[in-house]
Order: C-alpha cells, then structure tokens, then sequence
C-alpha cells in the first residue's frame, strides 16, 4: 500500500503541491472550455452565419441542424421558432455546467465503495480528456459534453478529499491546506483563458478547445508521477485497519459498509441543509460564464494591447486572477483573526461570503445605468468581479474544508459530491434566470439589481442557520 512521505514544502506535505498541479491543469481545462463555451453556441455552433475566429468579423456559412440532438434539446428548452439562440445557449450552459456537479455525487459514491480515490481520479481525467478533443469535431457537440459530464464527476469529489487525507485530524493546517489547493484551481482557471480564448481568436475555435484537452493530459501526467507522495485511499485505509485487527478481506469489506451512528447523519442533514443554502449562491455567481460574459462581449469596450484588440474571452481571467493575489492576505487575515480570538466560524465566513457576493453587483446596477444601451468601460464588469471574488474566497474553499471536516471518514467522497450537487442545482438555476436577461424580459438594471437581493438573501439565511448547524454537529463549525 502507497504512503506518503515526510518530505515538506512551505510547511505543508509534498503531496498537496501533487494535488494543486493536477488540479490546476484540470481546471486550466475545464475553465478554457467554459469560457469559450457560451460564445461558441451563439457565435458559431447553433447560427447559419458563423463567426470564424473568436470576435472576429469573418463569417462562414453553416448548419445547426448538423449537430447531433440539436433539434431534440431545442425542443425540450422551448419549441417556440422565435425563441433567440442566446436562450438556449443560457439554458444549455447552466445545464452543462450544472451537471458536471451532479456526477461527483456518484463519482464519490464509486470511490468510496469500490475503485478508491486514485483509481476513479485516473478514469475521470481520461474521460474528459476524450471529450475535450471530441469538441473538435462540431457535430459531435452533445457528445463531448456527455464525456466531460462523466469525467469530471469521478475526477472532482476525489481530487479535493485527497487533500484532506494529507492531514491527521485536527490539524491546524487543514483550511490553509485548502486554501492553496484553491489558489491551483485559480491559477489554471487564470492562464486558460489567455491561451484557449486567444488560440480560438487567432487560429479558431476548435484550437481553443484542443488546447484545453493537452491542458487535462499534462494534468493527468503529474498525477501519474506523483502518487507515492499522496494519502492511501480512504477505503484502502479501513480495509487495511480491519486486517490488522485479525480480520478477514470479506469482514473487512463489511466494516467499509457499515451503517452510519445517530450521531453521524445528524452530521450528514446538517451538510445537507447547509448544501440547500448554497443553491443560490452558486445561481448568482455562476452568471460569470453565463450573463457577464455575454455583457462582457456585447456591452463592454475592451482595450487594445500594443495594437491587438484584447479578447472579450480574457474577461475570464480576472476572477482566478484576484483569487491568485487575494487568497493568501485572506489567509494572513484570517490568521490574525485567529490569534486575537476573533476568527468567524467556518459557517460565519460562508454567511459573509454570499453578502459579499450580493453586494457586488451593485457595481452592474450603477454600470448599466451608465452605459445604457451602448457600449461601456471594463470597469465595470472587472470591478463587479473583484468584489465577487471576495465573497467566493469566504465561502468556496472554506466550504470544502468544512465537508472533509464533518463528513463521516467512509463516506467522505460521497458528501464532497454533495457539496457540488447544491453547485449542479445552482448552475440549473443560472441558466434559467439568465434568461430573463436575453430575452429582456428584466432590463439589465432590474436584473442586476435580482442577483443582489439573492446573494444578500442567502448570506442571511446562512447565518440564521449557523446554530442550529452547530447543535447538529454538536461542536462549533
């Protein structure tokens, strides 16, 4: 059985810096993917005149009705002949980006009962990379989303437990842990952006997206090479544990299966309630890839570089970008907090996180009002994301903390598929309230304005829940 070793790096495990590299290329993918994704239906992929390259003025002819199951889902998202493509391009996003937190519920579930960690890590990354490198072949559309859809659930809940397994109970390090694993996350999320979306501008669209797919192979490559560094698998751990004890294989197995303590589920519905909370959360800031960016291309005035007109897809960029340079003052914040004895509790800071995000989309209020129905400064969009990113860092890795924290160790991958399945509901619902942007059924100022009264609205209720949450657990979270 693989252990790690004692070998540090900035005072944490080798491992971590394993898990935040495979992370990051995964993420490079993933994210170079969605933001591409929006602006490739409505451009390119569902339009008879198509946009060459990225934001250019070049058109080719083409033919949705091409595009295996486009006639189907058109007719499951609306049937009316007038509804615009942004529409189904809004829905189809939310529901993209939705189901790929779906999955790691059962991706946690395979890993926990039968494959392990690593062995489902190894099968997810596979996956997604086949279906990036089928997004070249424009037809297959559909098709590349479904493997993306599986992959990332069996690589994702499995990916983020492993950091936690690097770290005995109750270590100190645990949240900085997490909050490094996300700097990885935004770092890949950051430079992805710069290639795919100026691959696609430059060359065209089907560069980007092979760029995202050699991004998930360098990924998978580093997990390959760095497994003796990592935790053994947490189902490898109690079968070992039952061995030890003198009993069999089959009486080992019957050890990992069995049935959770009182005091264990009432763990399992607080997490589940907490999740509920977060739906709306994810709703509102899940409109980055969805609402802002087509802002960012339609309504915002990017500038030029040396002669070269920036890419509306850089918009991207900005929220990994704020997380790369904030995470670690947050951390020392939060540090500070620490020693004082004023740290907000785990729940506290999730509370304030959604606040925060809320907030922040006064910026688009006061920006729409400015730019009517014009084209605008960048201000306003990078702005609204800078204040966003705030709120995300209190609430996101703080919350995949939480769950390795409380969830019962035989089941963890499965609870940290249930954290993502409240992003899977979130992103469903992204995509249906973006609708009432691109068919103005809201003016940009009203719509705005909605997302601030949700994420208010849910840090309240967040924290109108924080005590019973630590009656649940029975300690303080």
């Amino acid at each position: 059985m693989s252990t790690t070793t004692n070998k540090t790096l900035f005072g944490h495990p080798i491992g971590l810096f394993v898990l935040f590299f495979t992370e990051m290329w995964e993420r490079f993918s993933y994210y170079g993917m969605r933001g591409l994704l929006k602006l490739y239906m409505v451009n390119y992929l569902f339009v008879a005149s198509r946009q060459v390259l990225q934001g250019g003025e070049s058109r080719m002819e083409g033919d949705p009705s091409q595009v295996l199951g486009w006639a189907t889902i058109q007719g499951w998202i609306n049937s009316d002949p007038n509804t615009a493509v942004g529409s189904y391009a809004s829905v189809i996003y939310g529901w993209y980006t939705g189901l790929v937190y779906l999955t790691p519920v059962l991706g946690g579930y395979i890993a926990d009962k039968y494959w392990g960690q690593r062995k489902t890590v190894f099968v997810g990354a596979v996956l997604m990379a086949i279906g990036h490198f089928i997004m070249a072949f424009e037809n297959w559309f559909f098709i590349a989303l479904a493997f993306l859809i599986v992959g990332c659930g069996a690589f994702k809940p499995n990916i983020s437990t492993q950091v936690g397994a690097l770290y005995p109970e109750g270590d100190p390090r645990r949240d900085g842990a997490f909050t490094i694993f996300y700097m990885g996350i935004n770092l890949g999320a950051f430079i992805c952006n710069l290639v795919c979306g100026t691959l696609a501008a430059v060359y065209g669209w089907h560069y980007g997206f092979g760029a995202a797919g050699v991004g998930m192979v360098i990924g998978l490559i580093i997990y390959a090479f760095g497994q003796k560094y990592l935790a053994p698998d947490n189902l490898s751990n109690m079968r070992h544990a039952a061995e030890v004890a003198g009993k069999s294989i089959e009486r080992a197995a019957e050890v990992v299966k069995q049935k959770l303590t009182p005091a264990e589920w009432k763990a399992v519905w607080a997490l589940v309630g907490l999740c509920l909370l977060n739906v709306v959360f994810w709703a509102v800031y899940e409109q980055q890839g969805n609402t802002m960016q087509t802002w960012a291309d339609e309504r915002t005035q990017w500038p030029a570089l040396f002669g070269w007109q920036m890419p509306a897809t850089w918009f991207q960029s900005f929220n990994p970008l704020f997380i790369f340079l904030m995470a670690p003052f947050l951390d020392m914040f939060w540090a500070r907090q620490a020693r004082s004895g004023k740290e907000p509790s785990s729940v506290a800071k999730m509370a304030i996180g959604a606040s925060i995000l809320g907030l922040s989309f006064i910026v688009m209020v006061l920006g729409s009002q400015m730019v009517g129905d014009g084209k605008g400064s960048w201000f306003w969009p990078v702005f609204c994301t800078l204040l966003l990113t705030v709120g995300e860092l209190y609430l996101s890795p703080i919350g995949l903390s939480l769950v390795t924290k409380v969830s019962p160790a035989r089941i963890v991958s499965m609870m940290m598929g249930m954290w993502f399945l409240s992003s899977f509901l979130g992103n469903i619902l992204s995509g249906y309230i973006g609708v009432l942007f691109e068919q103005k059924i809201l003016t940009a100022t009203e719509f705005f304005m909605l997302l601030t009264v949700l994420g208010v609205g849910t840090g309240l209720a967040i924290f109108a829940f924080s005590k019973p949450l630590k009656r649940a657990i029975g300690h303080e979270v």
